[in-house]
């Protein structure tokens, strides 16, 4: 039976999907895949239930799950990675390039040497990478990539205290807005939503979905409702515990709680 995976290829690469054919692949697996030149490897991070696209033909497929020997291969590739990027490094300074080189990698099948570099603007590399081809006798690639990807790369510890989720399980990085931490009901002070990259948080957006559906079954802040007890102003809201802080005219305040349907709080 046909299948399809999201899989993230190699360390830091994009995630892309593939088709399973006749082969048992769970989420957390390593698995070898085809690619645009030769075999790649990543790994699968999510099963897809619908087709993203119209075409089964679009799809490349997973060939095998990882043995020890390809094991061996991806640790003997990130031993050869770091040697080039010490040598990309060295070109750098001596070609003079205003451009911080942060990682490399290897494709599985050792065709590709991939170079990611951050910079402030557009860089004219191509007399670098012609001289890392004569090096290294093999297809080179440079990524220019942001500081969120600098974070995914070096990975590191969130400010909940749990892995990175752009080095864990995000597929891609979404537009993360102000917003979002206004209607989780956030200080709005830059070192409390901001991640390690110094940007929001990437959690305030997948977040932010649920929030916006909670709320959608409660009084908004500022709201006057009727209660058993009198009129109210709505002046807090917590739409995960479901629960308000309510304050009536004589200023006496109480937090109660919201039935799924709002059947004794109306409007």
């Amino acid at each position: 039976m046909k299948k399809i995976v999201a899989v993230r290829l190699r360390e830091v690469g994009l995630t892309s999907y593939f088709i399973c054919e006749d082969l048992e692949v769970n989420v957390g697996d390593y698995v070898i895949v085809e690619a645009e030149r030769g075999l790649d490897y990543g790994q699968v991070i999510s099963e897809v239930e619908e087709d993203p696209v119209k075409s089964w033909q679009s799809f490349k497929k997973i060939v095998r799950i990882m043995s020890l020997d390809d094991l061996k291969q991806v640790k003997d590739n990130r031993v050869k990675a770091k040697r080039a990027v010490k040598t990309c490094e060295k070109k750098i300074s001596e070609f003079k390039l205003p451009m911080k080189l942060i990682d490399a990698e290897y494709s599985f099948d050792k065709s590709k040497i991939i170079f990611y570099f951050t910079a402030e603007e557009r860089i004219d590399f191509r007399e670098l990478v012609k001289e890392l081809a004569k090096i290294y006798k093999r297809r080179i690639e440079m990524r220019q990539v942001g500081v969120r990807d600098e974070a995914r790369i070096f990975g590191g510890i969130g400010p909940c205290g749990k892995p990175l989720c752009c080095a864990t399980f995000l597929r891609s990085f979404e537009p993360v807005t102000i917003k979002m931490a206004k209607e989780q009901n956030l200080p709005l002070n830059p070192t409390k939503i901001s991640g390690i990259c110094g940007r929001l948080m990437c959690c305030l957006n997948y977040e932010y979905k649920t929030y916006k559906e909670l709320l959608k079954k409660l009084p908004k802040v500022g709201e006057f409702i009727n209660t058993p007890q009198g009129k109210a102003k709505v002046i807090e809201i917590n739409p995960l515990k479901r629960e308000a802080v309510l304050e009536f005219e004589d200023s006496r305040t109480e937090r109660i709680s919201f039935p799924e349907r709002r059947s004794k709080l109306e409007k």
